[in-house]
């Protein structure tokens, strides 16, 4: 399973990835993301689908937390499991688990495009990724 680490970001907060495949990757870059800011009621149980395509990885990374961004302001909801059905560099199909938001410990406005660069590594994947706040 990936993790990520907090890092120090002059402006806003940002994140540090490590990842064993694409799926983890994204999985592990919304977790990381929701760390940030909300905690989510899981005793009332939601569930959504979601499908993106994008021009690269990097596009498509920042699509899909731009997109769990969007659920959180227009539904009140936050994930803690991802399901990818398809999860290629440039499109992913996927079912999200998770419930209403019960506590906002942050804010988060949008996940950004800054000094964004996914890479392949001999472990997996590894980025850091800037979120406007």
């Amino acid at each position: 399973m990936g993790r990520w680490q907090e890092i120090d970001h002059t402006a806003d907060l940002a994140l540090h990835l490590w990842a064993v495949d694409l799926p983890d990757l994204f999985a592990t870059a919304a977790r990381g993301m929701f760390s940030l800011f909300v905690v989510a009621d899981e005793t009332q149980p939601e569930t959504k689908t979601l499908t993106l395509r994008a021009l690269d990885v990097e596009t498509l990374l920042i699509d899909w937390l731009n997109e769990l961004l969007y659920l959180v302001e227009v539904e009140g909801l936050a994930f803690t499991t991802f399901e990818f059905a398809q999860l290629t560099p440039t499109q992913l199909q996927a079912t999200l688990r998770g419930g209403p938001i019960l506590e906002y410990t942050g804010y988060v406005k949008a996940a950004t495009f800054h000094d964004l660069r996914v890479d392949a590594t001999p472990a997996g994947f590894e980025t850091e990724i800037v979120f406007d706040t």
